[in-house]
């Protein structure tokens, strides 16, 4: 189908744009951060006019007859996948190259139908944790000079960084990226509206790539018009900024050195500190730098080539973003991906769309699967980082705990009853919105549609940690709101010195030790090797003293079920014994939860043994032990260090056993993995290794932390004061309550006027390639379509003054799913407080929580059902609701919802990118898409 064809099948409008309001307009009203009392009043919140190629379409009169009509369409996707001349490849072919074709696979389940990871001589605890490297943001001035050096074209080079004899397949020089990423301020500036003025810096390869010319090519991938401007934009002018780029594997320059907070100055990461040396405590080299650092799985295996892996910056140490409330900030993506889109080695795409998961975001910074953009292309994300409710609840910003924490002398503009710049004071800046809503531990990676399991695999993930007055960074202020959690106290806020990100996933590679993956299975993919912060077998050393860990499942297919637990010397001095002839035993050490999802809890949720957490009747099964994490799942713990000996081993330990990618298959017990009674061995044929035998490789120990001496003091809070009700001791203080009081009988009556909605997520009429379907409310079970709308919430309101008071919309929304398959349940957006788990109220570590990832399955510590309240507030547009087993939702388990804009009738089109650019094809919603299934919660 030609260009033209495509277009009027697609109901292609006019390309124009309008603009209420431009970034330099804003800085000209007003200050670096439009400092005016008007700032919300300078916002549009309507809908796009008829002339604007976002333009709102009619409801079709027949949906079930607009649907079906889409199904026989060109893919929503189908520009990513062009190779020349609008010929195109097909999503099967981006396989090709794979290490393992589909006709060399074998049956096997570890890893998913692949051999044995060898380690190459590598051995266990031998390497150093990397931390993570902070991005660091800069102020966003647009009256400061600017770099205007392009991004760098790729070029031929020697492997493993570049290609040396495809261009198209290749990458940018490294020197050229940090020479890039090196340069201040942001050219083109920021705006409002999709950048459609400058070119893509890599037009001229591209159109030799593709055997034509590009009639335009802009340089910002975001979809043009109103529809994808960012919303509220002065309202929430970003006043920070930071850019990064997605590239290949290459070797860390350094350049985000001074960038970090603590300068390589301050505390554990200062000289004398721990973490001080960033890879190798021998090798002085490392000392205060990220440079030198290769991507290594270990230091004895091979080099990725910038094929296998994709990171921010195409580096590592993984990255992580440090943002406070009240302050928005821009992250500039740059895709320096190769132009061709079967350079992958078999796995990922080149397109890529962020997610901010799980962020209070406007939809065209949320990441929507189909809006993604090509290598030399940028997209601007404006993530506003304020409190949901900030419409309906506390919008006079006079609640100390909803707040900004900051340096002395800091500003930062506030809409409240008095709208403008304010100053710290005693630490912090009050903020609208409602403080029960305060987050903490957030990521965001690729949601390419259809690709977003081999993207994030591939290294399309970051950490991100918001702070606020509750969650500062800084354990010594105690000023009656500052929970005073784990973390250090040489910096007003953002400490990380006892405030430790892992990100943990199994992985796999070939023989030649190239990551690799198994993109055909689409079941799921179990990987045989467990990681953490991309490494093998690492080693933390911590101080004598409680320290906080926010652990982030970042695997594809696989859950874990972590223990923590001490090593002691003699085989019979602890409770669990060793390895036979090890001449060690081990004990299990206490902790407490204190996040979920992100979210802090109400109540700290000890892993003591005091408590039976799920009402199974057994205290001791949690006692050490955290509960099932699924994919995406985030648990925030703390653990105190000060009561081990120095020199004490620590470990995590998987005790979650994997057959396949569709589920989990049981805990092994924790004595049995220590002792090695379970325990994985590899098989070897013809000198090489050939398969696992006796259990799953990736239970066992996962990394190491040796307890170091500490003579500090130890300001952080005693979790134990903050525990729920139990026997013999009353409730605890509450640190952040939920929203929705469960205590009270009448809570449900709040829920009885809200609407309701249902979501199976099944695998009954799917083909093949696309077996996962989520059905709606009508009844009819689908594979994702991008132009279907299966739900729409609409706002209550639009922007408020000051002074309003209101809730915001409330809906309650239940998942389902059926024949012994998991699935975690999504949610973009918003949380949502659970309310029941199948016929049973929620265990601890949910009855506190509020919840984006929503566990359903046949697993010991799942349901087959999940009913939860959410609400939805302050941002209108096009989200999505997914199973986080991303091979799941690659294979169709992924629908699309809207919130609309008050009194909406009009829906919103679907963006079509291509390398010219976005168009827009129409919408449709499900016969249900407004009315849901019925009303309040259910009996």
């Amino acid at each position: 189908m030609n260009k033209a064809a495509r277009g009027r099948r697609m109901g292609r409008p006019s390309n124009r744009s309008w603009f209420v309001l431009t970034a330099v307009c804003a800085a000209a009203l007003g200050s670096l951060s439009l400092n005016v009392s008007f700032a919300s009043d300078l916002d549009d919140f309507g809908e796009p006019p008829a002339t604007d190629p976002s333009y709102y379409r009619e409801q079709p009169l027949d949906p079930l007859a607009a649907i079906a009509e889409h199904a026989t369409m060109p893919h929503t996707f189908e520009g990513a996948l062009e190779i020349n001349n609008y010929q195109y490849i097909t999503r099967e072919q981006v396989r090709d190259g794979n290490a393992l074709p589909p006709d060399e696979l074998t049956s096997r389940n570890y890893p998913t139908n692949g051999y044995p990871s060898s380690l190459f001589g590598a051995q266990p605890w031998t390497q150093k944790l990397l931390m993570f490297e902070e991005f660091g943001t800069e102020r966003l001035d647009p009256a400061a000079a600017a770099g205007t050096m392009p991004l760098p074209l790729p070029t031929l080079g020697a492997a493993p960084q570049q290609d040396p004899a495809n261009v198209w397949r290749s990458s940018p020089q490294s020197e050229q990226l940090d020479v890039f990423l090196k340069q201040t301020g942001l050219h083109p500036f920021p705006s409002r509206a999709a950048n459609t003025d400058f070119s893509n810096p890599w037009k001229s390869e591209v159109e030799l790539f593709l055997e034509r010319f590009l009639t335009q090519s802009p340089a910002e991938g975001r979809p043009p018009g109103e529809g994808w401007a960012h919303q509220r934009w002065n309202e929430f002018y970003p006043q920070q900024f930071f850019k990064t780029l997605q590239a290949g594997a290459r070797v860390n320059g350094g350049t985000r050195d001074e960038k970090q907070l603590h300068g390589y100055q301050v505390g554990e990461f200062g000289p004398g500190g721990l973490y001080y040396n960033t890879a190798d405590n021998s090798n002085p080299a490392f000392n205060g730098t990220t440079r030198g650092i290769p991507i290594k799985i270990h230091p004895n295996m091979p080099v990725q080539d910038h094929k296998s892996v994709w990171t921010f910056d195409g580096t590592l140490p993984p990255k992580l973003l440090m943002v406070r409330y009240g302050q928005p900030v821009l992250m500039r993506h740059y895709n320096a991906l190769p132009i061709d889109p079967g350079a992958n080695r078999g796995f990922g795409l080149h397109t890529i769309t962020t997610h901010e998961h799980n962020g209070h975001n406007p939809a065209e910074s949320d990441g929507f699967a189909n809006a993604f953009f090509f290598p030399g292309q940028f997209y601007d994300y404006r993530w506003p980082i304020q409190l949901a409710g900030y419409d309906s609840i506390n919008t006079s910003a006079t609640d100390a705990r909803a707040a900004f924490p900051c340096s002395p002398g800091e500003t930062l503009w506030v809409n409240d009853a008095a709208p403008g710049l304010k100053t710290c004071d005693n630490g912090s800046i009050k903020v609208r919105g409602d403080w029960r809503e305060t987050m903490s531990t957030h990521w965001f990676h690729d949601h390419m549609l259809d690709f977003t399991a081999q993207n994030v695999y591939k290294g399309n993930a970051a950490m991100m940690n918001y702070y606020s007055a509750l969650d500062r960074g800084n354990e010594a202020i105690d000023d009656g709101v500052n929970l005073r959690l784990p973390s250090g106290a040489g910096l007003p806020w953002g400490n990380r010195d006892y405030d430790v990100n892992l990100v943990i996933a199994d992985k796999a590679w070939d023989r030649s030790g190239q990551l690799w993956f198994n993109p055909f299975n689409s079941d799921g993919f179990i990987g045989d090797r467990m990681t953490v912060n991309w490494q093998w077998a690492p080693k933390l050393d911590v101080r004598a003293r409680k320290y906080r860990f926010r652990i982030l499942n970042g695997s594809v297919s696989r859950y874990f079920t972590l223990a923590l637990v001490a090593e002691c010397a003699g085989e019979k001095t602890c409770p669990m014994s060793g390895p036979k002839k090890s001449g060690k035993s081990y004990k299990r050490v206490p902790f407490h939860m204190v996040a979920n999802d992100g979210n802090i809890l109400e109540h700290a949720v000890p892993f003591d043994g005091s408590m039976d957490l799920d009402n199974d009747g057994d205290r001791q099964e949690h006692n050490g032990v955290l509960p099932l994490q699924a994919i995406a799942e985030r648990y925030d713990i703390v653990v105190d260090f000060s009561k081990l000996a120095v020199g004490t081993k620590v470990y995590f330990v998987n005790i979650m056993e994997h057959d396949t990618g569709i589920g989990v298959k049981q805990n092994i017990p924790l004595a049995e993995v220590l002792s090695e009674e379970y325990k994985a061995v590899i098989e070897r044929k013809n000198g090489q290794d050939y398969r696992w035998r006796d259990g799953d490789p990736a239970v066992g120990m996962v990394m190491q932390m040796v307890v170091q001496p500490y003579s500090g003091t130890d300001l952080s809070m005693n979790p134990a004061d903050y525990e729920p009700a139990k026997s013999g001791k009353p409730a605890g203080k509450k640190m952040v309550p939920l929203w929705l009081d469960r205590s009270n009988p009448g809570y449900l009556e709040t829920l009885s006027n809200a609407r309701r909605r249902e979501f199976v997520f099944g695998r009954s009429s799917g083909t093949d390639d696309t077996p996962w379907t989520i059905q709606t409310d009508d009844g009819i079970a689908r594979l994702a379509d991008a132009r279907r709308i299966d739900a729409a919430p609409q706002l209550a309101t639009g922007p408020t003054s000051a002074g309003f008071s209101g809730e915001g919309t409330v809906e309650v929304w239940k998942v389902k799913t059926g024949g012994g398959w998991s699935h975690p349940v999504h949610v973009h957006f918003e949380e949502g407080i659970i309310l029941k788990r199948g016929d049973k109220a929620p265990p601890e570590w949910e009855k506190w929580a509020r919840k984006d990832i929503y566990r359903i399955g046949g697993e010991d510590e799942s349901t087959s059902s999940v009913e939860f309240a959410i609400k939805f507030r302050e941002f209108a547009g096009t989200y999505v609701e997914h199973c986080h087993n991303t091979q799941h939702e690659d294979s169709s388990m992924l629908l699309r919802w809207d919130i609309e804009k008050p009194g909406q009738f009009l829906v919103m089109p679907t963006p079509l990118p291509s390398w010219e650019g976005v168009e827009y094809a129409p919408s449709v919603g499900v016969p249900s898409f407004r009315t849901g299934s019925g009303w309040g919660a259910s009996n």
